[in-house]
This record gives C-alpha cells, sequence and structure tokens, in this order.
C-alpha cells in the first residue's frame, strides 16, 4: 500500500490503525493533541466482553465477539515485536445479581458463549482482560519500530477541504498533508470535525476508577455486579470501576464517585475497606447511541475516515474495527455486515 496516512488520536484505535497501514507498507504519521494513549484508552479496565453481553444489541456484541476472537494474536505479536507484555488474560468474569438469569443462559447458549451457573451468579470462564496501560506502551513501540511517526501535543485546529476531498490538516505543530486521514480521536471526535461531522452521536461520558494493591490477587476472576466491576491483575492490583457521567469534557475527579466505589466494591470485598486507595482516576468515554461506532469512509469526503465511537469497549473492539476499516480502505471483503457501523451524513 504505497500511500500516506495521517491518524488523527493516538488511543488504542488510534496506534492499531497506524500499526495496521504500517505493515501494509504505508507511510503514517499519528497526531495526538496531548500525550500518546493518555485519554480514554489508557482510562478504561480492559475487561475483553461487554460486561452483560445480553443486555447489547447484536450489532455490538458481532463486533465484541469479532475483536476478542482477534485480540490473543495481536497481543502476542505486540509482545514478541517490542518485549512489552499487554498482560493478556483469561481470567473469567463472575456476573453477580441482579440480573436476569433465564435471559443470559439463553443468550449465552444462542450464541456459543459458555456460562457456568453457581451460586453467586454466572460465571463466563472465557472472559478475557488485558492491562491497558501496558498495551498502549506496547502500540506505541510497534509503531515506532515500524517507521511510523508519532506528534504528540499536536492538536488539530481545522480541516480544510477542496474538490470533497480534505486538503490538509492546520494543528498547532503546523500544516500536515498526506493522501488519506483518518480521525480516532474518541471523544474529541465530533467536535474536532466541526462541520464535517454529519450524524456522528460522539460525546464525551466520564468514568472514575480506583486501584488497590494486594501482595497476590484478592479474587480468581472478575468480579460484575449492576455496572460495578472488580478487575484482579496479576500483580496483586485490583481495579474497580467505574462511573457514568454526562459531564461534558470535565476529568475531574469527585469524592461522591470515591465513597460510592468504595462503599459498593466493599460489600463485594469487604478487606477494600480498610486499605488505602493507591489511585483515582478519571477518563472520558467516546458514547455513542447504544454503544455503537462509526468506522469507516466519510459520506462525502473521499480521503477522510473515522475509527471513533466505541464508547466503553474501544480496546475490545479494536482489533476487528482495525480490520473494518483497512477492508474498505483496500476494497476487499467485510467479515461482518458493516452497515450499521457506517458514517452518516
Amino acid at each position: 500500500m504505497n500511500s500516506e496516512f495521517v491518524v488523527i488520536g493516538a488511543g488504542a484505535l488510534g496506534l492499531a490503525s497506524a500499526e495496521a497501514l504500517l505493515r501494509q507498507g504505508a507511510t503514517v504519521t499519528v497526531l495526538e493533541q496531548g500525550s500518546v494513549g493518555q485519554e480514554s484508552s489508557w482510562a478504561g479496565g480492559g475487561i475483553l466482553s461487554p460486561l452483560c453481553p445480553w443486555d447489547y444489541p447484536d450489532v455490538v456484541t458481532r463486533l465484541t465477539t469479532r475483536g476478542a476472537q482477534l485480540f490473543p494474536d495481536w497481543a502476542r505479536g505486540l509482545y514478541e515485536a517490542t518485549g512489552i507484555d499487554p498482560e493478556y488474560l483469561v481470567s473469567g468474569m463472575l456476573v453477580m445479581p441482579p440480573f436476569d438469569m433465564g435471559l443470559a443462559q439463553t443468550w449465552c447458549s444462542a450464541h456459543g458463549v459458555r456460562a457456568v451457573p453457581e451460586e453467586a451468579g454466572l460465571l463466563l470462564p472465557d472472559v478475557a482482560q488485558a492491562r491497558n496501560p501496558r498495551l498502549l506502551q506496547a502500540q506505541r513501540a510497534r509503531v515506532v519500530q515500524l517507521g511510523g511517526r508519532i506528534v504528540e501535543h499536536c492538536g488539530v485546529q481545522a480541516l480544510p477541504v477542496e474538490h470533497a476531498r480534505v486538503s490538509n490538516l492546520r494543528t498547532a505543530g503546523g500544516d500536515f498533508s498526506a493522501q488519506h486521514y483518518i480521525v480516532t480521536a474518541g471523544a474529541w471526535s465530533k467536535q474536532l470535525l466541526a462541520g464535517q461531522a454529519g450524524q456522528l452521536g460522539i460525546k464525551p461520558i466520564r468514568g472514575q476508577m480506583l486501584l488497590f494493591k494486594f501482595d497476590m490477587p484478592p479474587l480468581p476472576h472478575i468480579v460484575l455486579q449492576d455496572g460495578l466491576y472488580l478487575i484482579p491483575r496479576k500483580d496483586g492490583h485490583l481495579l474497580v470501576g467505574s462511573t457514568l457521567e454526562d459531564v461534558g469534557f470535565d476529568k475531574s475527579n469527585t469524592e461522591t464517585a470515591r465513597a460510592t466505589l468504595l462503599n459498593r466494591a466493599s460489600v463485594l470485598l469487604p478487606v477494600l475497606r480498610d486499605m488505602p486507595i493507591v489511585r483515582h482516576w478519571a477518563g472520558l468515554r467516546p458514547g455513542s447511541p447504544d454503544n455503537i461506532p462509526s468506522i469507516g469512509r466519510h459520506p462525502h469526503l473521499e480521503n477522510l475516515y473515522i475509527n471513533s465511537g466505541h464508547f466503553r469497549y474501544g480496546v475490545t473492539m479494536a482489533p476487528a474495527s482495525v480490520e473494518i476499516l483497512l477492508n474498505e480502505i483496500q476494497g476487499k471483503a467485510q467479515p461482518l455486515d458493516v452497515a450499521p457501523y457506517r458514517w452518516l451524513s
């Protein structure tokens, strides 16, 4: 692929898009308004599954399922190439009441998902996780290794259009030109595109999380109850999350969220009440209607693409989303129906 691309946004999806293009022989520059991988992708917990997949439309779970299928080989390839371990781990997830057990079991059976009823709830033993900060470190290293250029602290200010094409990008770091442009700017995508956004429904949704540290993993698997999850890492860290807050571009931590998360988590794991909180942070998810992302070519501009709006599951969907994007760029057959992800005018 002898083409030049500029990727706008250096989260998991932007770096994955850049890596895939570089592997195809393209020339790629990645622009990031802040620091690489420090927004929504870094802040997430890395559960490689919808929290309760039976609560989502099939258009979402088809993409998460495809992403989860591709993830092990992708993570392994990053580890082997860079020496940085994304810590892909099949840890399983225990879903605790309240939820509709009958609906859950019926959905799992229909979709070939293993589900084991237990006294405490429903165990999904094949659910995996990745450690987002390590994944992003590996992705960045791989993009650089493949010859990609990454420019940080370079916010896009305008996308001039001529003859149904983006002509160049005006940024805080000067102008950038390429044959093709891909927007992977997460919660900032609609704002960045301004008058070219079309029907994008992307907006920031804040999520706050807490981090604890044990000598060894305190739980044998991920635990989920009514939107609250506890994610045990191999080294004893435990993540507790997450809130869903429609507060615009405010990334502040709040005492209310801290107390709510701690109180709810302590019911599931009482020892947490007497433990110090190692860290408390917030991230801005790219919220979208029904959690359905936008992937593909702009409806009117032939050299502008998007891979954004994945809401809670950008890391999970990343390998599948990039597969769809590259197939569209190259005119190849798709692995699933991509119509629901099209960029609408």
